[in-house]
């Protein structure tokens, strides 16, 4: 039989992390944020039925060499608090994340003498495909990810969590599309967009400087940003299937770019 959650008094989860501060939930995401100091992770709250476990073990020596206070505490009190229905047994409270700006995350691409790799993504509204879309961004090198200012999911704890560490390696930026593709065209980046009726990808080339678009779960990308794009592509389909979830698009478009720079 299902566990039932305890719920609060309104019928929806009590965050167990302050105001104006973000909520970390599962061994993964808390382990990358505590690993990689990009922010500090303030205080953990752990079933205190936990066993041991390697990851528990070097979460555990992280919170310690950063002075992170670590409370022990019944799951059902995590069951209470937890914001993705998947806490593994951990909860942490951690400052929000750096903010960039496009042209700053160019400029410190170009003082790097890195070629900036980019992904913008229009109206994903499913956290699922975003935190997807940030663990593959994290392994091909992207530097950053663009969402609109409003539309779509933001970081999300469950963003978070299904990124496992992407969104600590990876910025996040909340920009509008049109006028983020207006300074990478300004600054020399090739844009290219990907549609179902683009050309197979693996004929378009992506090496060097790039920045990748996609459009959200129901659409392609807008006419507007079609018109701001150098090419247009598309992944070949077998039996019929005229798309695949985005996510995967951008994990497959992300590595062919990864694949051409080698």
């Amino acid at each position: 039989m299902a566990k039932t959650r305890t719920r609060s008094n309104s019928g929806g989860p009590r965050p167990w992390a302050r105001r104006g501060m973000d909520q970390l939930e599962g061994r993964n995401v808390v382990f990358e944020a505590l690993s990689r100091a990009v922010r500090p992770v303030t205080r953990i709250l752990m079933d205190e039925r936990t066993r041991p476990h390697p990851k528990i073990d070097r979460i555990l020596t992280l919170a310690s060499e950063a002075g992170v206070t670590i409370q022990r505490a019944p799951r059902e009190r995590l069951d209470a608090h937890t914001l993705t229905g998947v806490h593994n047994g951990i909860i942490a409270e951690a400052e929000p994340l750096p903010e960039w700006t496009v042209t700053s995350r160019l400029n410190d691409c170009f003082d790097r003498g890195e070629d900036p790799f980019f992904v913008l993504v229009d109206e994903v509204n499913y956290e699922h495909n975003l935190g997807a879309i940030l663990r593959s961004a994290m392994g091909a090198g992207v530097h950053a990810i663009v969402i609109p200012t409003r539309r779509g999911k933001g970081i999300t704890p469950v963003v978070q969590r299904v990124a496992m560490g992407g969104a600590e390696a990876v910025p996040v930026i909340r920009e509008g599309i049109p006028a983020s593709l207006k300074v990478l065209r300004r600054a020399g980046i090739r844009i290219v967009g990907a549609d179902m009726d683009g050309q197979d990808l693996w004929d378009v080339p992506m090496s060097g400087s790039l920045a990748l678009v996609f459009g959200g779960e129901d659409k392609g990308v807008t006419h507007t940003v079609r018109d701001r794009c150098d090419a247009i592509v598309s992944v070949p389909l077998s039996h019929g299937l005229d798309s695949l979830n985005v996510s995967v698009t951008a994990g497959i478009l992300m590595y062919e770019k990864v694949r051409q720079s080698r």
